[in-house]
């Protein structure tokens, strides 16, 4: 049963009833963008700076793509457990209401801007990499240890719908000369219960402060599983950046930014040797999947669609060398 969207105008309405705000605060709305799978409203009012989101039943993309909206839950859920954990890099829930689907956090500091865009202005620093890959291997290391804490998490259906069906599975119907190769991705991801999985570790859902801190939101597909997912999820966004880069200095640093992130990764934790397979695919599938990016040319996803296909074709190990490989280019 789907329920009532917020929207700009009644979204100030609704937090009053809910006791979040009242009306002296003089609250003013803004409408996020950037996302396809929740409305986001930001609420700023004389003490508090807060955003909204409520999820959607139904993708905003060209190809049908329903998602439970469940995931709100589940997103309030590692919100909560992953400020504990890292209290300077995810914003504090505020309000969960599981009926509607809705919840409100804390904003992240103003000035602050969303990772892709600066990765595509050609704003690229290789030490933000390296923050990244220690935040992450420190959560999945937590996960491992920490068994109890993944009791919220255990059912991955929104996984599947999320992530192996659209990426996966998706792009498998596409190529049939890719299937088995595939197939054994996807028995990777479905058979490790290892650790918590952020799920949607991408640089959408990365925010750079001014003084180059570092926040992460998003976590609605969070659920127990593969690590490996998250890492290869963030290195094909980089090597869709690398195909995309106008010139060869901001390859060089988009392929460098990979490495610091791997490199300090590895400090905490071991990699997956299958890694770069799962990147290449997921590369492939922000082509030819249901979500494809909107920044490469015609002439750009055809090269990166002929590396990566080239890339999975391959019977042996793959390394990140072999991902941002500059004569792909």
């Amino acid at each position: 049963m789907s329920v009532e969207l917020l929207t700009k105008d009644s979204v100030v309405d609704y937090l009053i009833s809910k006791k979040i705000i009242s009306l002296q605060d003089n609250p003013e709305v803004e409408v996020l963008t950037g996302g396809v799978s929740n409305v986001v409203l930001a609420i700023t009012t004389s003490n508090q700076k807060m955003v909204l989101k409520q999820a959607l039943a139904e993708l905003a993309v060209s190809e049908k793509w329903v998602a439970d909206q469940r995931r709100a839950i589940v997103e309030a859920d590692a919100i909560e457990l992953f400020n504990e954990i890292s209290p300077k890099q995810v914003p504090k829930l505020l309000f969960l209401d599981p009926d509607r689907f809705v919840l409100v956090l804390e904003r992240v500091a103003l000035g602050s801007t969303v990772w892709k865009s600066d990765l595509l202005a050609g704003v690229i620093n290789p030490d933000i990499g390296a923050k990244l890959g220690h935040t992450l291997a420190s959560w999945h290391n937590y996960g491992q240890q920490n068994p109890s804490a993944k009791d919220k998490f255990m059912e991955d259906s929104l996984f599947d719908q999320l992530r192996i069906d659209p990426f996966y599975r998706f792009v498998a119907d596409k190529n049939p000369s890719l299937q088995v190769w595939i197939r054994k991705l996807i028995n990777e991801l479905e058979g490790d219960k290892t650790s918590i999985v952020h799920g949607d570790f991408s640089p959408k859902n990365i925010m750079i402060s001014m003084s180059d801190e570092v926040f992460i939101l998003d976590f609605e597909v969070t659920h127990v599983g593969n690590p490996v997912f998250d890492i290869s999820f963030l290195i094909a966004h980089l090597l869709c950046k690398f195909f995309h880069a106008p010139d060869a200095l901001q390859a060089n640093l988009l392929a460098k930014t990979a490495t610091a992130f791997k490199k300090e990764y590895e400090v905490l934790r071991q990699i997956s040797p299958s890694f770069a397979h799962h990147a290449a695919l997921i590369a492939l599938a922000r082509v030819e999947g249901k979500s494809p990016v909107n920044y490469l040319t015609p002439n750009q996803q055809h090269k990166l669609q002929k590396h990566t296909k080239s890339l999975l074709a391959r019977d042996a190990k793959l390394s990140l060398l072999d991902l941002f490989e500059m004569s792909t280019r």
